[in-house]
């Protein structure tokens, strides 16, 4: 129908939604967004809510047919001879009536438009998820909200962020993208290279482990200035570098490339004369090799190739280490200037001094009440949250597509609802939701500006556990809670993750780094970062050392051992390990840290590399949750179901050689099976090979 004919009836749509409800109720109904509309085609009166895109032919009944007092819409029933849940096709309908009947109305009706929100609306959801047929049959669940926590904490105060605002998200994500250019064009000015791959968001984790500053993402308050994790992997592709090599051609050319790398690179520096003897006479040695032997094999070029390396690599890094030093310490300083401005942007727009935002950052004297134990709770802020601007949303079949100032962030339908539990299980000052779509429009702008632009960019940084191996988990050990994880990828509402100003409305109980529970069973998969993983072990011990209560860490990590991390060291030596097993390469799978966005047969993917399962306990908690040999089975057990049930919608990869329990290998300390227990409820392969970090780096948390 027309949008004239709509708006004819809109003024008497109070004296006409209700010929037996009284004027009360009509005007609620009228304030809900319902109004009396004529169909065209139909040649009938219905009505439609300008909030939710939804129809009825029936007259709508409050509560039943509203969100004012179900705002996720989990109470709504379909009224007798109706047909108020209307589908795609029905919404489809009202949108050709609307445009008129024309040659291009089908294609345009597949987009389901909603009206822009106004957060100045109360009361309402102005918004459908999805109709209830459709999500039924197209989404699958992969988490599990209703599991209650087991994890206690000592009271805490409200936490001193600044509260997030769409205005500020969007000039974050610009100065990072900045950001990111400039550690690409130093790269290749300096050193002739493209910045490693994930090099960046290593350097965020690496930075966030020690950062003291304000912005939660970009690092400003650093102490050393120099990151240890951005100088090695530029250092390890110095001069080129080094990928996987499959065939013997593809050898001899790198050889030949690395050769004539490092002798331009040692003659084009201030090199001393030794060094500039050493690699030019092994540069040179190497070309004359290859000139005369055409029938060596690939393993002759790898052997030929990791000699030229070991002669030429020190004096190589000498004359490119200041270089180097001078790209980490000048992108620290352009961060850390833009995290400034950030800063002063926000508070103007909180409309605070910087002094009264000082002040009031000081965090009070813990009084003895505060000390109480308590399970553990989502992080509060203490500064109230201003008045946010309009997001407009709109969903494409599956997708949901949230809009500010013209940027798009996108999240299927079915994690758009997961949002909205997490919101309504963890918000406290938003009953209404008026907040609701510019929170999500910066939860989502923050992982996306986090991950990188580039092609399958940060898909392994967030990636997590089978849902079978987290069920394992809980019905076996007593996990409730992810230590490293996200609003996006949780499993569990009760969760640890990068950003407590904005993830804390969605669960988060912030930074595992900053959170200290005194008892409770919990999964760890860290980012796979070696200096991050590090700071977790040191914390994981202290929490064990201090606390008498019944505390489980079960930690999943990479099984690197050429060289071994300092982590996994580290944890196999530490006197709280109960148990440890390895799950080898290509016979388990990660889900995939765009599971927000990807297609349900790109859910899975292979581990390229074995994961080492550790049991951290202490006494208590060993007694509890105990890894007995039941136990392990089970979670074996879904390992294998989980590899089974995903081998068609994995990412390819090699077929398992056998049965992965009979390849699973087991270490046990002290492993002492008590008489009875509770028993309570990343796929690169084109890695470097001269590197001593993973080529798949995951973040969840920081």
């Amino acid at each position: 129908m027309s949008n004239d004919s709509q708006g004819s009836v809109k003024g008497e749509a109070a004296m006409t939604l209700s010929p037996s409800g009284s004027a009360s109720s009509q005007d609620e109904l009228v304030q809900a967004g319902w109004s009396k509309c004529w169909s065209k085609r139909e040649n009938r009166p219905y009505y439609f809510n300008r909030f939710t895109n939804q129809s009825l032919w029936e007259v709508p009944v409050l509560g039943q047919h509203d969100v004012i007092s179900d705002p996720l819409g989990l109470n709504a029933a379909p009224a007798e001879g109706g047909d108020n849940n209307l589908g795609n096709g029905q919404r489809k309908r009202r949108v050709s009536e609307e445009q008129g009947a024309g040659p291009n109305s089908f294609k345009r009706s597949k987009v389901e438009p909603t009206t822009p929100i106004s957060p100045s609306t109360p009361g309402v959801k102005p918004w459908s998820s999805a109709p209830e047929e459709k999500q039924s049959q197209s989404t699958t669940i992969y988490w599990d909200l209703d599991i209650q926590t087991n994890a206690v904490i000592r009271e805490r105060p409200p936490a001193n962020h600044l509260p997030p605002h769409p205005e500020i998200e969007l000039q974050r994500a610009q100065l990072v993208t900045k950001l990111r250019q400039h550690y690409h064009e130093l790269c290749y000015q300096r050193e002739g290279i493209d910045p490693p791959r994930e090099s960046f968001n290593r350097w965020l984790l690496e930075r966030k482990v020690i950062d003291k500053g304000h912005d939660p993402l970009l690092p400003s308050d650093c102490d050393p200035v120099i990151s240890p994790s951005m100088f090695r992997e530029v250092m390890n592709d110095i001069p080129i570098r080094l990928s996987r090599i499959k065939y013997k051609e593809e050898a001899r050319k790198l050889l030949f490339k690395y050769a004539e790398a490092a002798k331009k690179m040692i003659d084009s520096r201030n090199a001393s004369p030794e060094s500039r003897k050493v690699v030019k006479w092994n540069a040179e040695d190497t070309m004359s090799w290859l000139r005369r032997d055409h029938s060596a094999s690939k393993e002759d070029y790898m052997d030929r190739l990791e000699h030229l390396r070991q002669q030429c690599g020190p004096h190589v890094a000498a004359v490119a280490k200041d270089s180097v030093e001078g790209i980490c310490s000048k992108i620290y300083h352009i961060s850390a200037e833009y995290s400034r401005r950030l800063r002063h942007a926000h508070l103007s727009l909180l409309q605070d001094s910087p002094t009264d935002i000082t002040h009031q950052s000081l965090q009070p004297a813990v009084s003895p009440e505060q000390q109480r134990l308590v399970y553990c709770y989502p992080v509060r802020l203490a500064l109230p949250s201003p008045a946010q601007p309009r997001v407009e949303l709109h969903f494409e079949n599956d997708v949901a597509c949230l809009r500010f100032r013209g940027e798009m962030v996108k999240v299927n339908r079915g994690h758009f609802s997961k949002l909205e539990l997490l919101y309504r299980y963890s918000c406290i000052d938003d009953p209404r939701f008026e907040k609701f779509l510019s929170r999500v429009w910066c939860l989502l702008k923050r992982y996306q500006v986090m991950f990188g632009s580039g092609v399958n960019e940060g898909t392994g940084l967030q990636g997590a556990l089978p849902v079978s191996v987290f069920e394992a988990l809980h019905r076996q050990f007593g996990v409730s809670f992810e230590c490293f994880a996200s609003p996006l990828n949780c499993y569990f509402k009760q969760f640890c993750s990068a950003f407590p100003d904005i993830d804390g409305f969605f669960g988060s109980r912030g930074p595992f780094l900053s959170f200290c529970p005194v008892s409770g069973s919990f999964e760890a998969n860290p980012p796979f970062c070696e200096e991050l993983m590090d700071a977790m072990v040191t914390h994981f011990e202290d929490l064990l050392e201090r606390s008498n209560e019944p505390l489980s860490f079960m930690v999943f990590v990479p099984e690197w051992r050429d060289p071994v991390t300092p982590a996994l060291s580290r944890m196999e030596g530490s006197r709280f390990l109960r148990h440890q097993l390895s799950v080898p390469a290509y016979e388990h799978e990660y889900r995939s840290g765009s599971q927000h966005l990807c297609k349900r047969e790109e859910m899975y993917y292979k581990a390229v590399h074995g994961t080492a399962v550790l049991f951290l306990q202490n006494e208590a908690g060993f007694a509890k949750w105990a890894p007995t040999p039941e136990r392990l089975a089970e979670l074996l057990a879904a390992y294998r179901t989980s590899s089974s049930r995903a081998s068609s919608l994995c990412s390819p990869g090699p077929a398992p050689p056998g049965d992965s329990a009979s390849k699973t290998t087991e270490r046990t300390q002290s492993v002492e099976s008590p008489g009875s227990h509770d028993n309570n409820n990343n796929n690169n392969n084109n890695s470097s090979s001269s590197s001593s970090s993973s080529p798949q780096d995951k973040m969840s948390a920081v």
